[in-house]
């Protein structure tokens, strides 16, 4: 049976672990190791020692995380992403980066929307990779977006 970890941050304003955790459990039927961290630079470690668990390993991990509207958390953001890619990079194995930013949102309600609905579609887009890659190819160039609508393809 796969398993797919999730992790996600106290810093997020919104529980994203738990809409990905949900949406999962609605496609497929997988095991799930969550680990919860402080802040998003915190991610890709605890991403990292979900793969390598020597008892568990995951085959994919959801990273999600909420950085906040400072300049500062935009650049903490960017360091997390670099984090990211390298974990990726060092196991061999996708890690989904799923960030909210704060200041993505008119107000709290749009930015709870967001959180959860950018969440659930990373969720679907995780099942894919893992169990249906070349559904994923049917989408290519489709513009697709996790949270709010799809943009659609450029039209010349």
């Amino acid at each position: 049976m796969a398993t797919i970890g999730i992790v996600d941050t106290t810093f997020a304003r919104f529980d994203m672990g738990g809409a990905a955790i949900d949406e999962v459990k609605r496609h497929v039927s997988v095991k799930i190791k969550r680990v919860t961290v402080p802040g998003i630079k915190d991610l890709p470690v605890a991403a990292k020692r979900l793969i390598e668990d020597s008892k568990e390993p995951c085959d994919l991990v959801i990273a999600l995380g909420m950085p906040g509207k400072m300049e500062k958390d935009k650049m903490c953001a960017n360091q997390a992403s670099m984090g990211l890619i390298q974990a990726q990079l060092m196991t061999n194995t996708h890690i989904i980066e799923v960030f909210v930013h704060e200041d993505e949102a008119k107000d709290e309600r749009e930015l709870a929307f967001l959180m959860e609905q950018r969440s659930r579609e990373h969720a679907v887009n995780a099942v894919k990779l893992l169990f249906r890659p070349g559904s994923l190819i049917k989408e290519a160039g489709t513009g697709q977006r996790q949270g709010f609508e799809d943009v659609g393809p450029a039209r010349m």
